[in-house]
């Protein structure tokens, strides 16, 4: 064999350059993004989830305008720019946990608990008066989820649950609740009631009367309203038909954004995806829209009728309503005279009405007297007459 020239041997490296190049870019490496730190917050409860892929076609980030909407002026139309729907990578992140939580037992274990669920933005003003309501003679009787990217101590420590981003008028308050109850359902079988209450709420009894009322409870407290004034703007909140078919008027209802519902109403509301498809899309205007308050009554009436007494245990005043806020109790108001009148009060039970026409719980109270167990909303400058009155009078029963 002749020995190789200097042209030849000029040649082979040529031809083998160009798979060193690809070997050099196509070798893998041992360097991780996760190395570099700053990885994404965990979820102090012990649930994991693995979020299934979806195209990004399927979730449209993006929602055309009804312009021909009844309750939007042509100019109004023009200068509004509704909020985006939810990204489809966050959709399919919640989409995942929501199936997951979708196939937990129906029926709880037979030591039932009550989920204290608190849709929170910051923080809780009240927690020091949530702190003695959960004394330690509640101990295994409850647990407590915050939806709130903040830290927490006593029996809030490590209980917030990975949240997204929520803001009045849009259907994030929707979604911070079902990821709520979809947590609580994964965390524990034995969670048998599920109660949703803003930072603002503040318990009107023991906690051993309340875990009482509510565990004895068959069915769930959801007020459920139909016709009220302005319902059809509502319903057209997002354009005149924008709701059909899945939600006809006639099943459209109306209520308070805070209830409790049982653990089988609450595999009902995440496991839904049919009329959450509608009350996702984004209004054209803010004044007519209210999701969270049409989403879980206009779901369940649909569902379950029978299975929800239509009233919620949360007393609100609407009497001194602001910019669609209810009455905020300041410290100076807060007292015994106060809480014995909020425990007095009784809920308005659906759209029953009394003798004389006027909406009211009169008539179906004679057959119903369902107390409310919590009241909002206090300032938090009423924390320290809450306190004071706390161990006399609240939780005195």
């Amino acid at each position: 064999m002749l020995p190789p020239t200097p042209l030849s041997l000029l040649c082979a490296i040529l031809l083998c350059l160009p798979l060193a190049v690809i070997f050099t870019f196509t070798a893998p490496t041992s360097t991780t993004s996760a190395a570099a730190g700053g990885g994404a917050a965990i979820s102090p409860l012990p649930i994991t989830i693995t979020p299934t892929p979806t195209k990004r076609s399927l979730a449209p980030t993006t929602t055309l305008l009804h312009p021909n909407s009844k309750n939007l002026t042509t100019a109004a139309a023009a200068n509004y720019t509704p909020p985006r729907a939810p990204p489809a990578e966050d959709e399919a992140e919640d989409q995942a946990l929501f199936n997951l939580a979708s196939r937990v037992d129906p029926t709880p274990r037979p030591v039932k608990k009550v989920a204290f669920m608190f849709l929170a933005t910051t923080a809780l003003p009240l927690a020091p008066l949530w702190e003695l309501f959960f004394s330690p003679a509640a101990a295994g009787r409850y647990n407590v989820y915050v939806h709130a990217a903040a830290n927490y101590s006593g029996a809030f420590a490590n209980r917030t649950i990975p949240s997204g981003p929520t803001r009045r008028h849009t259907p994030s308050l929707i979604a911070a609740a079902r990821r709520l109850l979809a947590h609580a359902l994964l965390d524990d079988g034995a969670n048998a009631m599920f109660a949703l209450l803003s930072p603002s709420c503040a318990p009107l009894h023991s906690f051993s009367y309340t875990h009482r009322v509510l565990t004895r409870s068959r069915r769930s407290f959801v007020e459920i309203l139909r016709g009220e004034p302005g319902a059809r703007e509502r319903w057209a909140a997002r354009g005149e038909d924008a709701m059909l078919p899945e939600v006809g008027y006639d099943d459209f209802r109306i209520g308070s954004q805070f209830w409790v519902v049982r653990r089988r109403h609450a595999k009902v509301i995440v496991r839904d995806r049919r009329l959450w498809s509608k009350f996702r899309l984004p209004c054209l205007r803010d004044d007519t829209c209210y999701p969270e308050e049409h989403y879980f009554p206009t779901l369940l009436s649909m569902v379950d009728p029978r299975g929800c007494t239509p009233c919620t245990l949360t007393h609100v005043d609407w009497r001194d309503s602001r910019g669609g806020h209810p009455r905020t109790y300041a410290a100076d108001e807060v007292g015994p005279e106060l809480i014995g009148a909020l425990r007095r009060s009784r809920p308005r039970y659906g759209d029953e009405r009394s003798d004389d026409g006027s909406n009211s719980s009169v008539a179906v109270g004679r057959r119903r007297r369902d107390p409310f167990l919590f009241a909002r909303k206090f300032s938090p400058g009423s924390l320290h007459r809450l306190i004071n009155i706390a161990n006399d009078v609240i939780f005195k029963d």
